[in-house]
């Protein structure tokens, strides 16, 4: 798992450089992965979406002292790609949490552009993004989170369990209100749960 870990780290760029591509790709009409008309418009949708949370949604002091508290270094290896709404909600908050202590590393690596990663931590058997992986300085595994919040997840299953259900191009309007209406609360209080119990257990051990 190392291995494969480490060739997705040595693809991966930075949050910045993502952030700049998704707003090239929207500016010039393109995507990452397949250059789908549908996921054409994704993107360009996205990276609006992206302009409007890193501008607008803040984190709250328990977040950023939390955070700050880490002590030992992490990388957050997050699979994403350009197309993807959950991921437009999702990427900016965890950039703005990284950002709050140089300890942590946020890194994005593109899910298609080699599948080993995402198929070594798939979610319920599918290759959902966004994906993130809390590995420490030897590649250990620390947690992951992902692809949304569990109320959002709960939506989500709702919609697809159902025979009669719309179809997506409709559901994502009910998800993106979801996630307007929350403000990214639930994102920064579900990761920095998963962040206060390694550190725990940092410093138990």
């Amino acid at each position: 798992m190392k291995e494969i870990i480490q060739r997705g780290l040595d693809r991966s760029i930075s949050y910045q450089e993502y952030a700049e591509k998704m707003m090239q790709l929207a500016a010039y009409g393109g995507t990452t992965g397949d250059q789908k008309e549908d996921l054409i418009n994704y993107t360009k949708l996205n990276a609006q979406r992206t302009k409007r949370i890193t501008k607008t949604v803040q984190l709250l002091e328990e977040t950023i002292d939390l955070i700050r508290d880490v002590e030992i270094p992490q990388t957050w290896l997050v699979i994403s790609e350009s197309w993807c709404g959950d991921a437009a909600n999702g990427l900016p908050i965890m950039a703005k949490m990284a950002n709050q202590n140089k300890l942590i590393d946020l890194k994005v690596a593109l899910r298609d552009e080699d599948t080993e990663l995402i198929d070594t931590f798939l979610t319920r058997g599918g290759r959902s993004i966004p994906k993130l992986i809390a590995l420490d300085d030897q590649l250990n595994v620390l947690f992951t989170w992902g692809p949304r919040p569990a109320e959002a997840q709960m939506l989500y299953d709702d919609w697809r369990n159902d025979p009669d259900h719309v179809p997506y191009s409709e559901f994502q309007i009910t998800m993106q209100q979801w996630y307007n209406k929350n403000k990214g609360l639930a994102i920064q209080a579900e990761i920095s749960a998963l962040v206060q119990e390694v550190t725990r257990l940092s410093v138990e051990s």
